[in-house]
């Protein structure tokens, strides 16, 4: 059972992301990504990485720094999912595509796998969660409202709903519980290390699952801030509906962003009202970790912030 820690605790800007086995962790010091190998030793990546937008001013103004942040966040993501895949990956000879692929493009063979990914798995998230809700939300209009903020919420609730049921759906994969258990560990891990107390994995265990800078809360936010800004536009033809949102979603997903580093820094009322469903949501998306687990999210922790054992 969790136990309440009443320490107060320091906010910090380290995050991360649960990966095969493992747990990616992204710091002061760089990235780290630790999994845990099936001889039981833990495995450690590490690169510095700077934000584009620390780099250029422009792109690190609000709203557009969240827009920025997201793809990076993404490209990060997919590159610590494929290291910690190829540490588990069997001996097989490889086909004639890999082979020419991999003469054709060479060094450059893996940033195009990142990007090819990048953009499949952007396409089947606006497709699932913006344009099939606009699509439903069309065929039913007749038959609730004309009002145009009406068919919004209508469009939304159904953005909900599919949200939801695929969180549900794909967490009763086995593969994918063990990834919402190394997931809980990442969040244990990161509030043990905000109030400050030694982190060992007995100590980590003690803390919440729940964190409201999670990407469960940014997904939730994202769902309903659409509402709230998709509202702006009219209902028009099918074809202008879809394409008006696929055109706002970097509006949308810049302002989550300043409502995330929002929930971060703040312990206010109406910071813990705006996490409260995002946090209940996590129920879905994280497990409880086991002490190996921790150890795992912890190894990548310390590695990211450059904290010497």
């Amino acid at each position: 059972m969790e136990e309440k820690i009443e320490k107060k605790k320091s906010k910090t800007s380290v995050g991360g992301q649960a990966v095969i086995e493992g747990v990616m962790m992204r710091g002061k010091d760089g990235i780290a990504t630790a999994v845990r190998l099936e001889d039981g030793s833990i495995e450690v990546q590490k690169e510095k990485s700077e934000s584009i937008t620390k780099k250029h001013k422009f792109l690190g103004l609000p709203i557009i720094r969240g827009f920025v942040s997201l793809i990076e966040s993404l490209v990060i993501g997919i590159k610590s999912l494929n290291y910690s895949a190829s540490l588990f990956e069997t001996e097989e000879e490889e086909s004639k595509f890999d082979k020419w692929f991999e003469n054709t493009f060479k060094e450059k063979g893996n940033d195009i796998l990142i990007g090819f990914s990048l953009v499949v798995g952007l396409a089947f998230s606006v497709f699932l969660f913006f344009i099939v809700p606009t699509f439903l939300a069309n065929l039913i209009k007749n038959y609730i409202t004309d009002s145009n903020i009406g068919l919004n919420i209508a469009e939304g609730i159904i953005r909900v709903c599919i949200f939801l049921l695929y969180v549900v759906l794909i967490g009763k994969m086995k593969d994918i519980q063990r990834v919402y258990m190394y997931h809980g560990a990442e969040h244990k891990s990161i509030a043990c290390y905000e109030a400050g107390e030694e982190l060992t994995p007995e100590n980590a265990k003690k803390y919440t699952r729940f964190h409201p800078r999670c990407g469960t809360n940014f997904l939730f936010l994202v769902m309903i801030i659409s509402i709230i800004i998709f509202s702006l536009t009219g209902w028009e033809s099918i074809c202008q509906r879809i394409i008006s949102r696929i055109l706002l979603l970097p509006i949308v997903s810049g302002i989550t962003y300043e409502v995330i580093r929002f929930l971060g820094k703040s312990d206010g009322k109406i910071a813990k009202i705006i996490a409260k469903p995002g946090l209940m949501l996590q129920k879905l998306t994280t497990r409880e970790p086991d002490l190996d687990m921790l150890e795992v999210a912890i190894t990548s922790l310390k590695a990211a912030e450059g904290i010497e054992d």
